[in-house]
């Protein structure tokens, strides 16, 4: 079952006049899932961002939106949560208990950059001269940026062209993340770039266009890469001509849609020093690009199990306390855990302290270590009653 695609005109009135640098006001992250029209998920790697990308979706879908998560996470764990076989380059929609409606999918760059060609081709010749030409068919699954570039094209379609209201991005790891957001940007530059117009320049090719000594190196090249290579490098970039004026557009146009106020960066993160480090590193560069981060998750923490502190005081103040604290009473066994644990979850919360800031209105949301692996409806369902628990907003900032 397919989602209905916007027409151009449609899609046109749908776009945001313009981006605003202006920090939006505090929102809980239920008012994000509620008003958002993208959620973009970002973090290191391993802290459960596929995870909480499918929450936030499932949750949308609950409160009766039209809500798809997408994710380029080529490791099956989406899929196998929502109770999919496999997930495609299309969205398929999972059966569930909501009012609204929830779809998924995971990015498959070639497919999604097949489809930016025929798009823009002028001719289903020209189309089709590049779908089959060698070099297209190996920058288009391997040339570095591509997969981020694609990434953020998807996400242009699903949420400008189609009809659903919020659209979730599962993004790769930090690093790669500023990529996804840069993408656009670096495709329109290339574009822009003097050497771009001499490789397409029209009618008169580009060993015509380049002088005999530039000719020499191409003919060096090729003895390295192949002549094959070469030509079909030759071919793809005078096929190509005509097409860019449609593919700088079209990246402007993502890029104006990661930078609207509809769209909401959610940074993802364990409470572990280097992912803290990390997620600090990407708001900082978020702030850099003028995208504030308007929530952060910190899950896996270790509870707090005495969050007044009254019982570790009974304990200092009681005459057993050193006997309790040495020997090997139950008493005892109790005690130490009681102490050690919290002064663990404490240490978290002090790791905490500089990116609360760093992020700051943003709520900072703590979700603790679970009993159960989420890998089906059902435990996401469970995890979802704890994320969205307005007691999971950490008091970090209020209490250091």
């Amino acid at each position: 079952m397919a989602r209905t695609r916007k027409t151009d005109s449609q899609a046109a009135t749908s776009r945001p006049a313009s981006s605003s640098a202006v920090a939006p006001e505090a929102q809980s992250l239920d008012e994000l899932v509620s008003g958002s029209s993208v959620i973009v998920c970002s973090g290191s790697g391993g802290v459960g961002k596929t995870t909480t990308a499918a929450v936030l979706a499932m949750r949308a879908a609950m409160k009766g939106r039209r809500a798809v998560v997408v994710t380029i996470d080529p490791a099956k764990r989406l899929a196998d949560a929502l109770g999919l076989a496999g997930l495609t380059n299309e969205p398929a929609m999972v059966d569930g208990v909501w009012s609204g409606e929830l779809w998924a999918m995971m990015l498959d760059t070639k497919a999604t950059f097949d489809g930016l060609v025929t798009r823009h081709a002028r001719t289903e010749e020209q189309a089709r001269t590049i779908l089959d030409n060698g070099f297209y068919q190996n920058i288009s699954s391997s040339l570095s940026g591509t997969q981020e570039y694609m990434a953020s094209e998807k996400l242009y379609e699903l949420a400008v062209e189609s009809d659903y209201d919020l659209v979730v991005v599962d993004t790769p790891p930090t690093r790669n993340a500023l990529d996804f957001l840069e993408a656009p940007q670096t495709l329109a530059r290339f574009l822009d770039h003097r050497l771009y117009r001499v490789l397409v320049m029209p009618t008169k090719g580009i060993v015509k266009a380049v002088n005999l000594a530039a000719q020499t190196v191409m003919r060096s090249m090729a003895k390295v890469v192949g002549a094959e290579v070469i030509a079909d490098a030759m071919e793809f970039f005078a096929a190509f001509e005509g097409m860019d004026v449609g593919f700088k557009e079209r990246a402007q146009h993502v890029d104006a849609l990661l930078r609207r106020t509809e769209t909401a960066f959610v940074l993802i993160a364990s409470p572990r020093a280097d992912t803290v480090a990390e997620a600090t590193f990407f708001a900082t560069e978020l702030h850099r690009l003028d995208i504030s981060v308007r929530s952060l998750i910190v899950n896996r923490m270790s509870p707090v199990f005495d969050p007044t502190g009254r019982c570790e005081a009974l304990l200092a103040d009681s005459h057993l306390f050193d006997e309790s604290m040495s020997g090997d009473s139950d008493l005892g066994h109790y005690a130490r855990c009681l102490r050690e644990s919290n002064f663990a979850a404490r240490g978290e919360r002090e790791h905490l302290v500089g990116i609360a800031d760093r992020v700051s209105p943003a709520p900072v949301i703590g979700v603790p270590e679970q009993s159960f692996e989420v890998s089906d409806i059902e435990s996401l369902t469970a995890l979802s009653g704890v994320l969205f628990d307005p007691e999971s907003v950490l008091r970090v900032v209020s209490e250091t």
